[in-house]
């Protein structure tokens, strides 16, 4: 410390204690100086060591107070009752307390630096680790509870609070405090599995200590009382009266001596009958050893006509139309077949199908569905004669058994027709349900039978027939015809060799060039072909919509889309070939799939093709019959460079106002517009209106099915660039279609 006082300087070197005896020794003072000065400096500088020494205390004081509240501090965070972890951002341990340790089974020295995750069941890994980057983010505490294990094996749940900590470092950590909730789950079970064993099917209630009952489960409010006419009541409330008092003494007797009672015992229902029950009375000691609550549990026993008959009903019955069901429809038509045979009268089996009965569900719910199905069972069986069978076989399947109609075929046949007609007019007639006004109609299919056929057999051919109404366009009715069983034989067969179609390499496809004017191949349709070992080339018309129905389309679409990237990515290595575009048709079925979008992007992915090259062609019937999710589908794979092209255009019902929202990148018109250019005036319009259109809103258009020259020139003319038909090349296979690409 330097000091300059009125022309003199002094100095000090030391604070300290030993500074007072040496202060003589350290002051260099002028030789002109007064000792009055001296003496001045003197004193201050011991009050300056006065005040550093009581500071000094203090400190020590304050360190002694801070040493004490650590030890508080790291006992209260050692032996709490709760488990203290810190976990670094890399879900490191670094902090762990005694108590942790102990409920985790490891040395606390073992568990720091050690990896959280090694203490998880591996189970929870995945949820802690979502769980862990959900506290990183955010600032609030979170709950949440795991598996942990244990050194030896064994594990226990625990729930976890955790809280991310921020500090100087730059890396968030993360607090938890975690305490063993084994009890809390088991307890949680017991209450869950006492829940489900109180509202059993069997009616339970539970009185106080003096017999008044406290509550009751649903199914003795459903049969017994309600728990509002219950509560507060004794068990001689249900009494039928045709036990005595001594008999209740006795049962009560009986449980106070050993605990329980079990017997037979008469009681009456809500309903005011008199039921026949088994009673399990038990007793609940309280932690004293005191009777606390009573508990009864009763199960009907009753045998009578009644139960008998509603278990005839169950077994034969609908329970929602109360209609025979197809139990006793078999046994009917067992018995009615074999008095056909022996009485020479043909009957015949209407099997009846309604129609878009799904969407009245998907849109209206069950409940108006049901009271639809009621309706429908009310109608048909007041369309019937008296000693015909309605049943209903299930879903929306009905069947009417007619029986002894004419020895005379064409006569059975014509009653059976006029009963199909009547039928199809009552069904048709409007319904109100839950105050809306719904329409319904049904398909309906009719097997005569006499003398032969097996039930089976007779409900088959019946409900082929209803199929092929369905197929003619529903709301109508048809007969079985042997016929039909050919074409459903022939159908089969197809099906099973299409199974084969893929494994055995009969699929080929065929490329139909798409050019210029000028005959400059810009690309092409692929086409798929079955070259079937005996049955030769199968059109795509035969075996396409069997794919459909059957759903081998999706791995014969799969195929598709596989060879056509190949393809483009062996175009892509020659200068001729890597400007050409391939077309390909996707149906409704491939691309309602959820997965649709993400299999076209692995496709790409996998093939590493420019996805410019690849076109999807879908018709109009596909595009608008979901526009909002053929939209997004669109849109995501328009996203990637994948382009879009509307097959069929004109033939269905566009609206501009989709058209407009779609990032289609062409029209295709349909060729049979294009066929009638220059013949019919009204189609030539079309395709003119077509190309108009097509060029206003920016979109690509093409004409397919070109086959003379004079069609040509017209598209030509009403600038529509590009087109695909005959008169340029038919489909060929892809030697022949890369033979065209030098050849033009």
């Amino acid at each position: 410390m330097n000091k300059t006082r009125a022309g003199k300087k002094y100095s000090a070197t030391s604070l300290g204690g030993a500074a007072v005896g040496k202060i003589d020794q350290t002051i260099r003072v002028d030789d002109d100086a007064s000792h009055d000065s001296a003496e001045k400096i003197l004193h201050e500088l011991k009050t300056y060591q006065i005040e550093l020494e009581i500071q000094n205390e203090e400190l020590r004081c304050t360190q002694r107070i801070l040493e004490e509240t650590r030890d508080r501090y790291i006992d209260l965070y050692d032996f709490a009752p709760v488990g203290y972890l810190t976990i670094s951002r890399e879900g490191i341990l670094t902090e762990v307390n005694l108590t942790a340790a102990a409920l985790l089974g490891v040395d606390r020295k073992k568990l720091q630096q050690s990896h959280f995750s090694k203490l998880i069941a591996p189970e929870y890994c995945e949820q802690w680790h979502r769980q862990f980057l959900s506290v990183l983010k955010s600032n609030e505490k979170q709950r949440c509870e795991l598996v942990f294990r244990r050194k030896g094996g064994s594990t226990f749940p625990a729930g976890l609070d955790c809280t991310r900590l921020v500090t100087n470092e730059a890396s968030p950590s993360v607090r938890i405090a975690f305490t063993d909730i084994t009890e809390h789950k088991q307890a949680e079970q017991e209450l869950r599995i006492a829940a489900i064993a109180f509202e059993s099917q069997s009616g339970t209630i539970i009185t106080d200590s003096s017999g008044v009952i406290v509550r009751v489960n649903q199914a003795f409010s459903n049969n017994w009382l309600r728990e509002t006419e219950a509560l507060g009541q004794t068990l001689e409330l249900l009494s039928a009266g045709r036990h005595d008092k001594a008999y209740y003494q006795a049962m009560w007797s009986a449980v106070q001596e050993h605990g329980y009672w079990q017997g037979e015992i008469w009681n009456r229902h809500k309903n005011n009958k008199v039921y026949a029950e088994w009673l399990t009375l038990a007793a609940v000691s309280a932690p004293d050893g005191s009777i606390s609550h009573y508990i009864g549990i009763f199960s009907d026993i009753t045998e009578n006509k009644e139960t008998a008959a509603e278990i005839h009903r169950l077994a034969y019955y609908d329970p929602l139309t109360k209609l025979p069901n197809r139990r006793l429809l078999q046994d009917r038509l067992t018995q009615a077949v074999a008095a056909a045979a022996r009485n020479g009268l043909y009957g015949a089996i209407m099997y009846l199908d309604l129609d878009n009965f799904k969407t009245l569900n998907d849109t209206r719910g069950h409940d108006a569905g049901d009271q639809l199905l009621v309706e429908v069972a009310h109608r048909l069986r007041a369309s019937v004669r008296e000693v015909d069978t309605l049943a209903r076989l299930g879903g929306d399947e009905f069947v009417v058994l007619l029986e002894d109609l004419d020895t005379e075929v064409e006569v059975a046949a014509t009653l059976a027709k006029q009963v199909g007609a009547k039928v199809l007019e009552v069904i048709s007639r409007p319904y109100h349900l839950n105050g809306s006004e719904f329409h319904c109609t049904t398909s309906v299919g009719i097997g005569l039978y006499c003398e032969h056929g097996s039930v089976e057999e007779l409900l088959k051919h019946a409900d082929l027939a209803m199929y092929q109404a369905k197929m003619a366009g529903r709301n109508t009715m048809r007969f079985f015809d042997p016929a039909m069983q050919a074409i459903v034989t022939a159908r089969a067969s197809m099906e099973r060799d299409l199974r084969y179609a893929l494994e055995q390499n009969q699929f080929k496809l065929y490329f139909q060039s798409q050019v210029y004017h000028s005959r400059q191949i810009v690309g092409a349709e692929v086409l798929l072909r079955w070259q079937h070992p005996v049955r030769g080339l199968v059109s795509p018309l035969d075996f396409i919509p069997l794919a459909e129905e059957t759903g081998l389309i999706l791995p014969i679409g799969q195929w598709v889309l596989e060879t056509a990237c190949a393809q483009l990515k062996l175009w892509e290595s020659n200068l001729n070939t890597r400007h050409l575009q391939l077309a390909v048709n996707v149906s409704a079925v491939q691309f309602r799939q959820l997965d649709f979008v993400d299999s076209i992007t692995r496709l790409i992915k996998t093939f590493a093709i420019d996805p410019d090259k690849l076109k999807i062609e879908l018709t109009e019937s596909v595009v608008l019959d979901d526009v909002d999710d053929t939209i997004l589908k669109m849109k995501a794979l328009r996203e990637i460079g994948v382009r879009f092209s509307m097959d069929d255009f004109g033939t269905g019902y566009s609206s501009l106002s989709y058209l407009t929202q779609l990032p289609l990148d062409q029209l295709k018109i349909d060729q049979s517009f294009v066929r009638n250019i220059g013949m019919k005036p009204s189609d030539s319009v079309i395709v003119q209106t077509i190309i108009g259109m097509s060029n206003n809103l920016g979109i690509d258009v093409i004409a397919e099915g070109v086959e003379t020259e004079a069609q040509r020139k017209f598209l030509e003319q009403h600038n529509c660039p590009l087109c695909q038909g005959f008169l340029f090349s038919k489909p060929v296979l892809l030697k022949e279609f890369e033979q065209l690409l030098y050849r033009n």
